[in-house]
């Protein structure tokens, strides 16, 4: 195979597996380097005992061709199943449907409380806040202060562990851009199928595809073929250092062992990505980059013997009375998930702080918890439960508090001046990335490598990348004239 130099990458979730996959389909050898045993980062699937579950649910549906034609490359179609979605959120001990049923909700919320809400909604158009900046400004301005108080604020705050005052607008507007009342009630009136598919929201998405073992098997896969073509995937691989001159990343220690290269691409965390820089980055950048939060996040495996528990795929828990904020039903999203077809996996999502109570609470307390929460909200006894299994995912999320842009900033200037090294994926770029987009900031970083120009901090930012894209992108962008000024 001709190569022309390594390319290193660091991380082996969807964007640092696509990277590779992408250089081997161009000739190049890659390296990617993955610090834990498994492969998929927040993307994988967990085999236990033969139960396979994920680490949260994860959709396979994009609005960007390219990434779309690269999971029907990897997974044979047969692989892939076609799932109906069904999820609900549970409050004040009633299940409401979410997308959207109009006659559920005015039965669950009631006629009075409803016009109520109405009346928010039309006071909220009225007088709009102005400036929008936090969370619970942008959902006030789209649904009123009512609904805002009853369907979005209790268990956002349990997702991020911060008041909705303290959220940034930017993370609504980059992961729901267009959702608001109307359109929820658009969608609830008009089937998806008479929708156009480039402007439906992703959030309300009445169908999607997921692999028949789960997202883990799409990068279990693409591992195999990168390491078909030549090139190397390595596991418990963790980078200690990351040595660099004035303008070039030379090398990484990794297990005490110097792997260099001639371009880099990272997944890691950019908080960990500048820590790790030697010589060590300027007091200002270090600063910044320290304060760059994350939310961390762990799941309880439960298995049930029962065969049926709940007929969702996955149901959002807004009661503050449990510290549940998520259930999948494993068995809902691929039967193969489940060996036995008598028995049920559910996996209950908890998100917490590394090193807080919920994160340092032994499995076996975390799983009595799982049992009692399950128990509470009335979906199955503690007595059907026959087995469990935890896992922690730290860093899950990026948190994008009030500081977060000026610290981003501040990093984003520093890593310029590094000619061969790129930042991908949700961890590595700091943003709230799906897959799909995660996995195209790193196909356009193999672009740049092999002589394209592409700004990765357009994807998802403003354009068709967002959940209203009104247009289907073609798989070669151009870089706006504005980020060309600024490489030049």
């Amino acid at each position: 195979m001709k190569t022309a130099g390594n390319v290193i990458i660091i991380g082996g979730g969807p964007a640092g597996l696509t990277a590779a996959y992408e250089l081997t389909k161009a000739g190049r050898h890659a390296v990617v380097l993955e610090k834990d045993e498994v492969l998929g980062g927040i993307a994988r699937t967990v085999n236990h005992r033969g139960y396979r579950f994920d680490i949260g649910g994860h959709r396979f549906f994009t609005k960007v061709p390219a990434v779309e034609a690269l999971w029907r490359e990897v997974l044979a179609e047969g692989e892939f199943l076609r799932r109906q979605r069904l999820s609900r959120i549970y409050y004040r001990k009633k299940f409401f449907h979410y997308p959207l049923r109009t006659w559920n909700a005015l039965r669950g919320l009631g006629l009075v409380n409803s016009a109520l809400i109405g009346l928010s909604y039309c006071r909220a158009q009225l007088f709009p806040r102005r400036p929008e900046r936090t969370f619970e400004d942008w959902v006030t301005n789209r649904f009123g202060a009512r609904l805002y108080r009853t369907f979005f604020k209790s268990y956002t705050e349990k997702v991020w562990g911060m008041p909705c005052h303290q959220i940034s607008a930017e993370w609504a507007a980059q992961r729901i851009r267009g959702l608001s009342l109307v359109a929820a009630l658009r969608n609830a009136f008009v089937p998806q199928s008479n929708h156009d598919r480039r402007a439906v929201i992703k959030t309300l998405i009445d169908a999607f595809d997921y692999p028949r073992l789960g997202p883990g098997q799409m990068w279990e896969t693409m591992a195999e073929l990168i390491s078909h073509r030549g090139s190397e995937v390595r596991c418990n691989a963790a980078v200690g250092a990351i040595h660099c001159d004035s303008d070039r990343v030379e090398a990484l220690t990794v297990n005490g062992a110097l792997v260099a290269g001639t371009h880099f691409i990272s997944s890691m965390p950019l908080r960990e990505l500048i820590e790790k820089l030697t010589p060590t980055a300027p007091a200002e950048v270090r600063e910044a980059a320290a304060g760059l939060r994350y939310r961390d996040f762990l799941t309880v495996a439960l298995v049930l013997n029962k065969r049926d528990v709940f007929p969702d795929n996955w149901i959002y828990i807004h009661d503050p009375d449990v510290k549940l904020g998520r259930i999948q039903n494993f068995k809902n999203w691929s039967p193969a998930m489940v060996p036995d077809p008598s028995q049920t996996c559910l996996g209950l999502e908890y998100f917490c702080f590394e090193g807080d109570g919920l994160w340092t609470m032994p499995d076996a307390e975390l799983i009595e918890l799982g049992k009692r929460e399950l128990a509470a909200i009335g979906l199955a006894q503690a007595g059907d439960v026959v087995d469990g299994a935890v896992v922690r995912m730290p860093k899950a999320y990026p948190v994008y508090d009030a500081h977060y842009t000026e610290h981003l900033a501040v990093v984003r200037r520093y890593l310029a001046r590094f000619t061969n090294l790129q930042v991908v994926g949700r961890n590595g770029m700091h943003r709230y990335n799906n897959q799909d987009h995660s996995m195209y900031t790193a196909m356009l970083a193999v672009r740049n490598i092999l002589g394209g120009q592409y700004d990765l901090w357009n994807v998802n930012a403003e354009q068709e990348y967002h959940e209203t894209v009104t247009r289907l992108e073609s798989t070669q962008p151009r870089v706006p004239a504005a980020v060309t000024a600024e490489r030049s």
